[in-house]
C-alpha cells in the first residue's frame, strides 16, 4: 500500500533509484529538484532534504512569509515511486500542485491517488481552489487531473512549452 511521506534522508538510496529510473536530467516533477542541487552525496542530499521540509507546517499554523509548501514522496515497500508537492502560495506559472511518478511505477493510479490526498490537505489549509498544470501533450497527467475534478481553463505558452491549466474547486 503506497503512502505519502515527508522527504527524508533515510530514503537516500531509494531516491537515487527513483531518479535513475527517469534517466539523465532534472525532470522529476514534484521533487523540487534544481540543476544546482547535489543529491548524490549524503551531505548534499541532507542539505536538499532540509531545504524541502524546513518550512512545512500543519494545517492551522500560520504560513511563513517565504515560498514554501507540503512536499511528499510516494513510497511503497521502502521504494520512492514519485513525489507530489502542494505550494501554499499561488504561482501562476507552476500552479499549486506539481507531481511526478517514476516511469516504472506509472499506470497504477498512484498520481490520481496522491493528487486526491493533496487536495484534502489543500482544503485543510483553507484553500477553496487549486491550479494544477501539466504539459499540453501529457495525456496521462491531464486524465489524472480531470479524475480529481480538474476543469481545463486553457492552454498557455510558457515560453518553453505549452501547458494545460486546470482549476480544481475544493468542496467543504
Amino acid at each position: 500500500m503506497p503512502e505519502l511521506v515527508l522527504p527524508t534522508t533515510r530514503l537516500h538510496a531509494a531516491f537515487l533509484r527513483c531518479r535513475a529510473d527517469w534517466g539523465p536530467g532534472v525532470h522529476e516533477d514534484g521533487f523540487g529538484l534544481g540543476t544546482d542541487d547535489d543529491v548524490d552525496s549524503p551531505a548534499g542530499f541532507a542539505t536538499w532534504v532540509h531545504r524541502r521540509v524546513r518550512l512545512t507546517h500543519p494545517a492551522g499554523d500560520p504560513c511563513p512569509d517565504e515560498p514554501h509548501g507540503s512536499p511528499r514522496w510516494i513510497v511503497e515497500d521502502g521504494e520512492v515511486l514519485g513525489a507530489i508537492a502542494l505550494r501554499h502560495r499561488f504561482d501562476d506559472d507552476t500552479g499549486h500542485i506539481g507531481y511526478g511518478v517514476r516511469p516504472s511505477a506509472r499506470r497504477r493510479g498512484l498520481a490520481t491517488w496522491a493528487l486526491g490526498e493533496m487536495l484534502g490537505e489543500a482544503h485543510a489549509l483553507g484553500m477553496d481552489a487549486v491550479l494544477v498544470v501539466c504539459l499540453a501533450d501529457n495525456a496521462g497527467s491531464a486524465r489524472t487531473i480531470e479524475r480529481n475534478g480538474g476543469v481545463l481553463e486553457g492552454i498557455r505558452d510558457t515560453g518553453n512549452v505549452p501547458v494545460r491549466r486546470y482549476r480544481i474547486t475544493l468542496d467543504g
